[in-house]
């Protein structure tokens, strides 16, 4: 079993409490628009690290993090890129890969909106944690919280701050 925390859009931005987050996770897992590259380092001093870039990332990020990161926690398929729509919107870059062979969980983050949707047609769980950083539209600032034990995702929940 494995303690999963989410995170996306921090734009440069990471806190302490957000540390005590990432202590409390065997992995942390970033969808994306890391910004400054030091939140990224700061996550890999306390806990293994999976992130994609995003579209305000430099070419610092994109030379570090992939674009697309396709791999198996335990034996969940997963797939996290920072820009993929959701069910049944998805972004056409990603639409016939998530057709022809979908992931058991498909993750984004950009909106800076969180979302929990079960892919019924393609039989995937589709989760965007929100924004957790101070910059963008959003109220509040979230991130999720995950178990992922042989095929179950479960234990879920949402970690929200003020703004």
């Amino acid at each position: 079993m494995k303690k999963i925390l989410l995170l996306s859009d921090t734009h440069s931005y990471l806190d302490d409490a957000i540390i005590k987050y990432v202590r409390q996770a065997d992995e942390v897992w970033h969808a994306g628009d890391i910004g400054d590259l030091n939140v990224t380092d700061q996550i890999k001093k306390h806990k293994p690290l999976k992130a994609v870039y995003g579209n305000i990332d430099d070419t610092r990020a994109r030379a570090e993090f992939p674009l697309d990161l396709r791999f198996y926690c335990e034996r969940v398929d997963v797939w996290i890129t920072h820009i993929g729509g959701y069910p049944p919107k998805y972004n056409g870059r990603v639409r016939e890969v998530l057709k022809n062979n979908p992931p058991d969980l498909f993750i984004c983050g950009h909106s800076h909106i969180l979302k929990v949707i079960p892919d019924k047609k393609l039989n995937l769980l589709h989760l965007n944690p929100g924004a957790i950083g101070k910059h963008g539209f959003h109220q509040k600032r979230t991130m999720l919280r995950f178990k992922i034990d042989g095929k179950q995702i479960k234990d879920l929940e949402v970690v929200e701050f003020d703004r």
